[in-house]
């Protein structure tokens, strides 16, 4: 008989299964970040929800797709979010992250299909994940998400375990690059592989030097 984390666990992966499978039919462009994102890229943590990023004309039809297969959907905040839920399991329909940051064709172009857990996933690219994670840490973070350390592991996870394009992390870094400088020094200081020239392009970014 399975405990109640492996059945937990068993079921979030139905739903995920379910989920790209219901996404890749209705042919709705869309990459999965968040937790599931941050695993499949080299990270060792367990989410309990499902992160996909769709275009902004494309969160309704998304949202459409669930409600059509029995998911309980709603439009939780229209201006950037909504969900759909299975079985306990929670799905995240994000059209504008922090900062705003919304899906556009380069960041498609970028995003690929990743082996994770006997599935293939199609998952922003590491670059991506980084600045989106650097940009979600505001003091509101801080102060209001017990988990905020979350994102700190998830960018460590990403600069030690991919095989990082500096080139277009700075330019998608232009979005924030404060924050992302921040978040790169600090893997720095940990001995994580970041190029002083990444740091130095940053820093000229910001007219500090």
């Amino acid at each position: 008989m399975l405990n109640l984390v492996e059945s937990d666990s068993r079921t979030f992966y139905q739903v995920l299964d379910e989920t790209v499978s219901l996404l890749d039919a209705a042919r709705v462009p869309y990459v999965l970040m968040g937790g599931v994102a941050s695993a499949a890229r080299g990270g060792h943590r367990f989410t309990h929800d499902i992160d996909v990023f769709v275009k902004h004309e494309d969160a309704d039809r998304a949202l459409a797709t669930f409600t059509k297969r029995g998911f309980r959907t709603e439009k939780t905040y229209p201006e950037w979010l909504y969900k759909a839920f299975k079985k306990r399991v929670m799905i995240d329909v994000i059209f504008r992250s922090t900062g705003p940051v919304v899906l556009d064709d380069e960041m498609i172009a970028h995003a690929s299909v990743v082996e994770w857990k006997g599935r293939d996933l199609r998952v922003l690219a590491p670059e991506d994940l980084f600045v989106i994670k650097a940009l979600v840490m505001s003091e509101h973070t801080l102060a209001m998400d017990p988990r905020w350390m979350r994102h700190v592991y998830d960018m460590l996870s990403v600069v030690r375990a991919c095989e990082l394009d500096w080139d277009y992390l700075l330019r998608r870094a232009r979005q924030g690059p404060r924050r992302v400088l921040g978040f790169l020094l600090y893997a720095q200081s940990l001995d994580l592989t970041v190029p002083n020239s990444v740091v130095r392009k940053l820093v000229e970014m910001l007219g500090i030097a």
